[in-house]
């Protein structure tokens, strides 16, 4: 288990390295501009199972090929500046997330299921390649990297060597981690600073593995992810089996609701400024 302090140079780079390309809607940018509507998964339930092949609410970001195999698709890193991922279109406004992963092996490979907001709140699953032992879980709001206590290790079997369900429910009144059927943490709103700090804008669903033991990251980022990584025992693959997605559109339970779109109505960056349409 590596130190707290270092573990959280993780994130910001995290989105340097799957490129990932936010909109302008970063709440301490004033004025707020540039932020368009989001798309809504809505009542619309998603399951995909990419043992059978792609699925149409995911999309490749740039540099990402996979390889679909009757263990799901397989995200492989066989250089140094590569970072398979790929993101949904569509967002979510609480809900829940069911993956089924085995982590990429290899010492500074990362494999990451994130939550993220245009408004960078976020919520993360993340396993490290050189640990056998853990999932690591987190959560940030608006960017806010002022501290770096917010993530925690929950014990699993083997899992970069074999499958494991993991979840996310999020609703307006607290996020649960869960592994399997065990709730692993929660994380309620009044626990994020009485709610300010709480992830609570619309989110896509961003699937992946990195590099965190590269050259050019930062020091923390490589003891963070267990030391540089050596190419020459690569490749690396994680595989990503199957991902079922729920939208709960505002509320704490699954929507009937035919919500097509979420839009930021103001620059407070909370839950109930969002509009739905």
């Amino acid at each position: 288990m590596q130190p707290a302090s270092h573990k959280y140079d993780a994130p910001l780079h995290v989105a340097a390295a799957i490129e990932v390309t936010l909109k302008n809607c970063n709440t301490d940018q004033v004025p707020l501009i540039g932020c368009p509507a989001d798309p809504a998964f809505g009542k619309d339930t998603v399951h995909c199972d990419f043992t059978k092949g792609p699925c149409s609410e995911f999309s490749p970001l740039a540099g990402t090929t996979l390889e679909y195999t009757a263990n799901g698709a397989a995200f492989t890193i066989a250089t140094l500046g590569q970072a398979p991922t790929v993101a949904t279109g569509k967002y979510i406004l609480f809900g829940r997330v069911d993956i089924e992963v085995q982590a990429a092996a290899g010492q500074g490979i990362i494999t990451s299921a994130v939550l993220q907001s245009d408004d960078l709140d976020e919520i993360d699953w993340e396993w490290i390649g050189g640990d056998n032992t853990q999932v690591q879980s987190n959560y940030f709001s608006k960017g806010d990297t002022t501290t770096y206590d917010r993530g925690q290790f929950h014990p699993v079997e083997n899992p970069v060597g074999s499958f494991h369900v993991y979840s996310i429910e999020w609703t307006s009144k607290a996020v649960n981690w869960i592994i399997g059927d065990q709730v692993v943490r929660t994380l309620t709103y009044d626990e994020a600073k009485g709610g300010t700090a709480f992830p609570q804008t619309p989110m896509q669903i961003k699937l992946g593995t990195w590099v965190g033991g590269s050259p050019s990251a930062a020091p923390g980022t490589v003891i963070w992810a267990g030391g540089l990584t050596d190419f020459s025992q690569g490749p690396f693959t994680g595989y990503y089996k199957s991902i079922s997605v729920v939208d709960y559109a505002g509320s704490d339970y699954p929507t009937t609701k035919s919500v097509t779109q979420y839009i930021y109505g103001d620059r407070s960056g909370t839950y109930q400024s969002i509009q739905l349409v």
